[in-house]
């Protein structure tokens, strides 16, 4: 017969030595820092890997959410933390854009982190409500042009990627528009939806469920070329030249990483990004897979700080 006290005991002897086994080498614990709140699009989208991720390094990884000052609290906890590879942010164009924004943030978007691993880009797409009568993104300019001041468009808060969107458009379309800034690109949405607001920038998985939708109209992606989840949908670009804003998301490392730590990571990211597991679920989240080497990413990111840097003084020029 079975001693289930013994056998209830052994459990529980089990149970605690499993963190101190994580604690171990090759049982070692990486955190993956998502400096928003539990729930949210970014936590999302991390998870769509990070499991997988430790598996092929031989750890375990958690996703440490830590919300606060619009990202800046949990991506300067990175840049404090040890540069052992065992701390990671993943970030995106916000990253850059909350620092740009900060009058003295806590952490330099460049010089206090090591690029690691790019994940993918996302695109954004150019809505308007049905009560505007436009159905392109150049009937659009057009009415607009021809009513200076009249009307509006909405965001989820001043210096958003959704706001800074729609300032780039509107200062290269030499649009003079009234900006709403809501809580959320939800309630941004909505108030277009009930064609309070008359227009808006989102991310594109959050315009794909309206493509059908009567009370809005996608004018325009803000790719250079065609998004692949809506590829009816022409780029912006061709109605206003020069047009593009898109959104990469990657791992970011303390500054002083070792290069052999960071090589190794990119490494298995770049196998998981040909995982068709994981390219469904990076679909699902309107993101393109995009592998980099450090160096490429690196790049990257600086051309996206200057880029952003840029967009933050014609936010400035037009509020």
């Amino acid at each position: 017969m079975v001693d289930l006290n013994r056998c209830a005991a052994a459990l529980v002897c089990i149970a605690a030595l499993l963190p101190q086994a994580a604690a171990q080498p090759g049982g070692k614990v990486m955190r993956i820092v998502v400096p928003f709140a539990a729930g949210g699009a970014r936590e999302v989208l991390a998870r769509t890997f990070y499991s997988e991720l430790g598996i092929a390094l031989g750890q375990t990884a958690i996703i440490d959410n830590r919300p606060g000052a619009g990202g800046a609290i949990g991506t300067a906890s990175v840049a404090k933390a040890a540069p052992d590879g065992q701390t990671l942010i993943f970030a995106a164009s916000s990253h850059n854009v909350t620092a740009l924004l900060g009058a003295n943030p806590p952490y330099d978007p460049i010089r206090d982190f090591a690029a690691v691993a790019n994940i993918g880009m996302q695109s954004y797409v150019l809505m308007a409500s049905a009560a505007v009568p436009a159905r392109t993104a150049a009937e659009f300019v057009e009415y607009a042009r021809s009513n200076p001041g009249r009307l509006n468009y909405a965001s989820a808060g001043h210096g958003s990627s959704g706001h800074l969107a729609m300032a780039y458009f509107a200062s290269l379309a030499k649009l003079d528009m009234v900006h709403i800034p809501f809580k959320s690109s939800q309630d941004a949405t909505t108030d277009v939806l009930a064609a309070r607001s008359h227009a808006l920038i989102v991310p594109n998985v959050g315009a794909i469920p309206f493509a059908k939708d009567a009370r809005i109209r996608l004018l325009g992606v803000t790719s250079q070329r065609r998004s692949t989840f809506l590829p009816e949908v022409p780029p912006v670009a061709e109605s206003v030249p020069g047009y593009a804003f898109d959104s990469w998301f990657g791992l970011l490392a303390p500054a002083k990483t070792p290069q052999a730590v960071i090589a190794r990571i990119n490494a298995e990211v770049a196998k998981l990004l040909r995982d068709p597991v994981i390219l469904g679920r990076l679909a699902s989240q309107g993101v393109e897979p995009r592998a980099l080497s450090p160096a490429a990413f690196e790049r990257l990111i600086r051309e996206d700080y200057e880029d952003m840097a840029r967009l933050v003084k014609a936010v400035g020029r037009i509020e």
